[in-house]
């Protein structure tokens, strides 16, 4: 399942060595595995047999068109937060059954949309919400079939940026009054109340947490029946984390630092909180995102300097925070190694930073690292990076956006041009 790997002391992608690629589309560059994109969707899939269900890949992720082409012809669906994703799960050719709209700021504009194109559901996230989808659906005489986002204020291990499930978050409608919501929802004219939808956060490694959640939107769901509102749609989320630590091995790489991810996977996450969904009866809808396409692609960038100054070493490279953002925003870790573990001291290993470009001292990738010894030239991959990558990417400093490359067994293909830096001139009136 995992695509990236040493052959012969260099890193390949599929059949494809990665540092012929860097050579042919230049750096900064992301490259994707379409093979790891559909073992990813077919590993989550298989968790739940035969089980009445939906997982609908949360474009935020990567939304790549060509990323998306591949998990629309897996046959799942798509969860997308904005007027723009919807355009691009469509172009995707994701049906618009198999489509479902989150977010806490939908505009009427896109809420428009969303009931035009009939899709699954709309997740609204608020009484006021709910008024408007009533509205409009009245004004354009077509139904809304709408969840209730539900905040249970679930206590996840995560980054705070990313926990979207404590009661002092800005998602969903406040659990103490999510019966008073359900029984308005289901008097409202033009909307048809499908079901219950919780997200209780990003990035979350721990069984305990889910089932949590489950048990709690599971006793939700027995109340609201017993009140008489009728439901047929369980919608989980997401958060499924995954591995960013000792993704590749090789003898002259350092051993990594210890472990804090769980050895839970998706999967066994799943098969965990399964049985408590099934309680409900209702089709059990989630929203994987990281957990389909990050180990699906990694950043290619390219040594510019080395340099030691006040007692570290510093090893400079092409890309950005720009690029990726994610050590800088949210203290990520990535795994970070050389293309080709061949030269000359490669056993030798240095604790050094490494940075970006950019004018920010929060430009960086890995702080106080252990890596073996690089020099000016050569090329290093990010890994994990196919989730809130290149999404994340933005213009800042005057840069413009890293290429991307899918690689298909022995073959690499541009699906996203480097941006031009003509590109930053035109795009401002005046």
């Amino acid at each position: 399942m995992e695509q990236f790997r040493y052959v012969q002391d260099r890193l390949w992608c599929e059949g494809a060595d990665l540092e012929e690629c860097a050579g042919r589309f230049g750096t900064p560059l992301y490259v994707y595995s379409r093979q790891s994109v559909i073992d990813h969707c077919r590993w989550i899939e298989s968790a739940f047999g035969s089980e009445d269900h939906l997982s609908c890949y949360a474009l935020k992720a990567n939304s790549n068109p060509s990323i998306l082409r591949i998990l629309a012809g897996e046959g799942i669906g798509a969860d997308v937060g904005s007027a723009g994703e919807l355009g691009l799960a469509l172009d995707a050719g994701f049906p618009t059954g198999r489509i479902t709209f989150s977010g806490v700021g939908k505009r009427d504009d896109e809420i428009t949309g969303a009931i035009q194109q009939d899709i699954l559901s709309i997740n609204a996230e608020s009484e006021e919400e709910l008024r408007v989808i009533s509205g409009i659906a009245q004004e354009v005489k077509k139904k809304a079939r709408v969840s209730v986002r539900v905040n249970f204020d679930i206590q996840s291990d995560t980054h705070p940026y990313i926990t979207t499930g404590r009661k002092h978050n800005k998602f969903g409608v406040e659990l103490s009054r999510a019966e008073e919501v359900f029984r308005e929802a289901s008097d409202l004219p033009g909307i048809e109340l499908l079901g219950v939808h919780s997200h209780i956060g990003s990035q979350i490694t721990s069984g305990e947490t889910f089932a949590a959640a489950a048990r709690a939107i599971i006793e939700l769901i027995d109340r609201l029946r017993r009140h008489g509102v009728k439901l047929s749609h369980l919608n989980f989320g997401g958060g499924f984390g995954v591995r960013y630590r000792d993704y590749v091995a090789h003898p002259r790489l350092p051993v990594e630092p210890e472990n804090p991810e769980s050895n839970l996977t998706t999967v066994s996450m799943l098969k965990e909180i399964l049985p408590i969904l099934r309680i409900a009866r209702c089709k059990i809808l989630i929203q994987p995102g990281r957990s389909m396409v990050a180990h699906a692609g990694i950043l290619i960038t390219k040594v510019l300097y080395k340099k030691r100054s006040g007692g570290k070493t510093f090893v400079i490279v092409d890309a950005g925070m720009n690029d990726l953002i994610r050590p800088s925003l949210y203290q990520s870790y990535h795994q970070i190694v050389p293309l080709d573990v061949r030269p000359a001291g490669r056993d030798r290993h240095e604790v050094v930073d490494v940075v970006g470009p950019l004018c920010e001292t929060g430009d960086f990738f890995a702080l106080d690292r252990a890596m073996p010894s690089v020099e000016r030239g050569e090329y290093l991959a990010v890994l994990c990076t196919g989730a809130y990558g290149y999404v994340l990417s933005s213009n800042y400093n005057g840069r413009p956006k890293p290429a991307e490359v899918l690689v298909d067994a022995d073959r690499s293909e541009l699906i996203s041009d480097r941006e031009p830096v003509e590109k930053l001139f035109v795009k401002r009136i005046g």
